[in-house]
Formats: C-alpha cells, structure tokens, sequence
C-alpha cells in the first residue's frame, strides 16, 4: 500500500466497494505498541445506515484490514465490518 501522512487521510471521503458514500475520515485508532493501525474512525454520511456496525460516539469504527484503497477517496469493504459485540473486551 503507498504511504500516506495521517494528516492527509482526515477529512477523506470513505466509500464501500460497491460505491455507497459511507462518510468522511475523521481519525485512526493506532496499536501504540506497535504502530499499526487498528481502526479507521469515520464521520457516518447522514443517509448511510450505521445499524449492525461498530459505533462510539456518533462514529462509525472500521477496521483497517478492510481498507481496499486509498487515492482520492479511501475505499473498503464493508463485508469485512466486525459487527457490534465482535472482538469486544
């Protein structure tokens, strides 16, 4: 995957695969130990349904696996979500 600074991921448009606007990047959630990036924080599109997600504080949680691409928009594949309750402590 290309590098990319975290500055130019924030405000991003996030899209699924199939080309359904999710939202809008808003932060990442990193591993501090190690430095990989565990989640992808999303500002959720008004219209996009959020149910069966992970969420927290009005945002919407995706992990970084599921990210397919990043360019002018950053692409993912929502069939790789964790749903809510999945992977909790």
């Amino acid at each position: 995957m290309v590098r990319s600074f975290a500055k130019n991921l924030s405000n991003k448009k996030v899209m699924g695969i199939d080309g359904s606007n999710i939202g809008t990047m808003h932060n990442v959630v990193v591993d501090l130990r190690t430095g990989a990036l565990i989640d992808l924080v999303i500002k959720p599109d008004m219209a996009f349904d959020t149910a069966g997600f992970r969420t927290e504080d009005n945002f919407l949680l995706v992990s970084f696996e599921a990210v397919r691409a990043m360019k002018d928009y950053i692409v993912v594949d929502l069939k790789m979500r964790e749903t809510k309750g999945d992977g909790d402590e």
